[in-house]
């Protein structure tokens, strides 16, 4: 067996079989009644970012170099840098995890950045300019290695000489797993495990939206509504970008109302799919209180499992499996949230 071969073959465990014949099952069991497009809200042009965790840090990462000259900012938990797969899965599970037997070099990977925002593939490096970007991990994180949680705000440190005004943070002290950290919700911190939710005491949604759009008042309950809808109207017609059928939108009440709001994309990571947790990352990650009190309208886009091509774990794309755009604007999921983001009334292009 190759290489590449043997790295594969460990997504592809009978637990990841169960978990994935389980996906379906669910996914079939919400098939009817047929949900509701996304509405079109009034939307602040300059208040709109995108956070994740882990896959979901690179997906946000991916789409903020597509798009920033239309964006604010991202959040980044536990995730890695730009480009770093290269469209090779077996680079995907050694440098880009583990950071083995090398750790990426943020220098050539903004190298990459540079050419593709000359050749159109990303947003002009213009479109930096003030944005915001945060990089957050747990210093008992076992499964993505502190030196590739660096390197996703090393690519951005590289491109600071031409875009002066761009605001880094690094967040690294933190004593959490592999896990989206939360004020209560979830599994023990450190430990980490599905469904990758840490009752930590540290809440890291409130921390991420305080460093995209400033402080704000503390918040109470959530108040607005979480809605399920159709994700397949945004589909491209060139292919399928292997997402669920339906993913969450939560709403707060003033912005349902017709008020100005902003918005964050949020992307769960592997495992968090609605096929295996339903709404609960939409739910527990911590986004909609502070989305009340902020006018924040929060989007959690849901992709799903496949076994060709090998995705088990219902991981959003940061090694090629959708195709060799994946991280481009010409990618499939890329867009997908464009065409998203403009029926919700905020063009990314």
């Amino acid at each position: 067996m190759s290489q590449r071969a043997a790295q594969a073959a460990r997504l592809f465990t009978p637990a990841a079989r169960l978990a994935g014949v389980a996906s379906t099952l669910v996914l079939a069991a919400c098939a009817a009644p047929s949900a509701p497009p996304l509405p079109s809200l009034a939307l602040d042009p300059d208040r709109i970012a995108v956070a994740g965790v882990s896959s979901g840090a690179y997906q946000a990462t991916q789409v903020h170099l597509a798009f920033s000259d239309r964006l604010r900012g991202a959040v980044l938990v536990a995730g890695g840098p730009y480009g770093c797969a290269g469209g090779q899965l077996d680079t995907a599970l050694g440098p880009c995890m583990k950071a083995e037997p090398f750790t990426p070099d943020p220098a050539r990977l903004a190298g990459k950045v540079r050419e593709r925002a000359e050749a159109g593939d990303l947003a002009p490096l213009a479109g930096l300019a003030g944005d915001r970007v945060l990089a957050l991990h747990g210093r008992d994180d076992g499964t993505v290695a502190e030196g590739v949680s660096r390197a996703s705000l090393g690519v951005y440190e590289q491109l600071v000489p031409q875009v002066p005004d761009l605001a880094l943070r690094w967040d690294g002290a933190r004593e959490f797993g592999h896990v989206m950290p939360t004020a209560a919700s979830g599994v023990d911190c450190r430990a980490g495990g599905a469904p990758h939710l840490g009752a930590c005491g540290f809440d890291a949604a409130g921390e991420a939206l305080a460093w995209l759009y400033g402080p704000s008042a503390a918040p109470g309950v959530a108040t607005g509504e979480l809605r399920v809808f159709d994700q397949t109207p945004y589909v491209p017609a060139a292919g399928d970008p292997l997402l669920a059928d339906r993913g969450w939108l939560y709403v707060p009440a003033a912005c349902a109302a017709g008020e100005t709001c902003g918005a964050v994309v949020v992307f769960h990571g592997c495992e968090q799919d609605i096929g295996r947790l339903g709404d609960r990352f939409a739910r527990e990650s911590g986004f909609n209180r502070w989305a009340d009190v902020m006018r924040l309208v929060v989007l959690y886009p849901q992709a799903r499992s496949s076994y060709l091509p090998l995705n088990p774990k219902a991981c959003w794309d940061w090694w090629g499996y959708t195709g060799p755009d994946y991280d481009t604007r010409r990618g499939l999921q890329l867009r997908w949230l464009a065409s998203a983001m403009a029926a919700l009334g905020a063009p990314l292009e």
